[in-house]
C-alpha cells in the first residue's frame, strides 16, 4: 500500500538513501563546475566516471584497501582530464565532440580492462558506514545524516570548500574571469590556458572520485556500463544550479531523492500499474530533460563557455 511510504521507518530510509545517492552526482556535477565557469564544456565526464570507478574498484579488489582504491581514481581522473585539456584547450578541438570522444573511451577501455582483468562480477569491501559520535544519535535526522561513508561526508563537505575556492580566493577569480572574458584576463596577466587545464584537470579527479563512489561506496561491485548516465545528470545538475555550488547541491539532492523514491516503492513491492512502474524507471531522466527546459534562459552561462581562446599576437 502506498501508505507504507509514510512510516518513520521507510521516510528514514528514503532520505537515508537520497543524501546516499547524491554523492556520485555531487562528486561531478562540481567537478564539471569548474571547468564550465572557466570556459570549457566537458561532456566526457561519463566516461572519465567509468574509468575512475573501474580503477577504484581494481585497486580495492586486488589490495583489499578502499584508500589505495579512492587514490587510483584520482590518479587516473587526472589523466583523462589531462587528455580532455589537451585536446580542447592546446589543440582548440570543438569541445562538445571532444567530450563525446572522451565519454567514448572512457566507456570502450573500461569494458575491455573489465573483461581482461576481472572477467565477470565481483564485489568489494569498500567504505563501510561511518557513525559519527553522538550525532548519529539524534532522532530521525542522526542515521540520516550522520550514519554515512567517508565519500558521502567528504562530497557534502567539498559543496562549501568550493563556494569559498570559486568566491573567496585569487585562484576562484581567475577562474571566473577567464570563463567570462578570456582576453580582458590575459590583458591583466592571468594565463588562460593554465587556468584552464587547471579546472578541466581537476573535473577529471572530481569525476574519477565520483565514479569511486559508486564502485567502492555506493555499490562496491563493477559492471559494463555502471555510471547509467550519471555523468550526463551531473553535466545537466551544473546548468540547473545556475554554475553555483549550493545550487549544483539543490539538484543532486533533487535527483537522488527521487531515485531513492523509486528505488523504495520496488523494494517494497508497492502494486502500481505496468506503466506506471516503467514510469518510475524513467524518472530521473526524465527529470534531466524538465531540469534542461526549466533552466534554459533563466540562469546565465559563463560568456566564454565552449569558446577556444587564442591569444593574439
Amino acid at each position: 500500500m502506498i501508505s507504507q511510504l509514510f512510516t518513520e521507518a521507510v521516510l528514514i530510509g528514503i532520505l537515508t538513501s537520497g543524501i546516499r545517492l547524491a554523492t556520485p552526482y555531487l562528486f561531478a556535477s562540481l567537478g564539471e563546475m569548474f571547468g564550465q565557469r572557466s570556459g570549457v564544456l566537458n561532456l566526457g565526464v561519463e566516461g572519465m566516471m567509468l574509468m575512475g570507478a573501474f580503477a577504484a574498484f581494481y585497486v580495492t579488489f586486488t589490495t583489499g584497501n578502499p584508500w589505495l582504491g579512492l587514490l587510483a581514481s584520482i590518479i587516473v581522473g587526472a589523466l583523462m582530464g589531462l587528455a580532455m585539456a589537451v585536446i580542447s584547450v592546446t589543440f582548440q578541438a570543438e569541445q562538445g565532440i571532444s567530450g563525446i570522444g572522451v565519454y567514448l573511451f572512457g566507456l570502450g577501455m573500461s569494458e575491455l580492462l573489465f573483461k581482461k582483468l576481472l572477467g565477470t562480477v565481483e564485489t568489494v569491501s569498500g567504505f563501510r558506514p561511518l557513525p559519527i559520535p553522538v550525532l548519529s544519535k539524534i532522532p530521525f535526522l542522526g542515521p540520516i545524516l550522520f550514519e554515512q561513508s567517508a565519500m558521502v561526508y567528504l562530497a557534502y563537505l567539498l559543496v562549501p570548500v568550493a563556494w569559498f575556492v570559486l568566491y573567496r580566493t585569487t585562484f576562484g577569480l581567475k577562474i571566473r574571469a577567464v570563463g567570462e572574458n578570456p582576453a580582458a584576463a590575459d590583458s591583466l596577466g592571468v594565463s588562460v590556458n593554465r587556468t584552464r587545464y587547471m579546472t578541466v584537470t581537476l573535473g577529471g579527479i572530481m569525476a574519477g572520485v565520483a565514479g569511486a563512489s559508486l564502485s567502492i561506496a555506493l555499490l562496491n561491485v563493477f559492471q559494463q556500463n555502471l555510471t547509467s548516465g550519471i555523468g550526463f545528470i551531473a553535466v545537466a545538475l551544473v546548468y540547473f544550479g545556475g554554475w553555483r555550488p549550493y545550487g549544483v547541491l539543490f539538484g543532486a539532492l533533487l535527483f537522488s531523492m527521487v531515485n531513492a523514491l523509486q528505488l523504495w516503492i520496488q523494494a517494497l513491492n508497492i502494486p502500481i500499474p505496468f506503466d506506471a512502474s516503467e514510469l518510475l524507471i524513467m524518472m530521473p531522466y526524465l527529470l534531466t530533460i524538465l531540469v534542461l527546459i526549466f533552466s534554459a534562459g533563466r540562469t546565465r552561462k559563463p560568456s566564454a563557455l565552449g569558446a577556444a581562446y587564442e591569444r593574439s599576437t
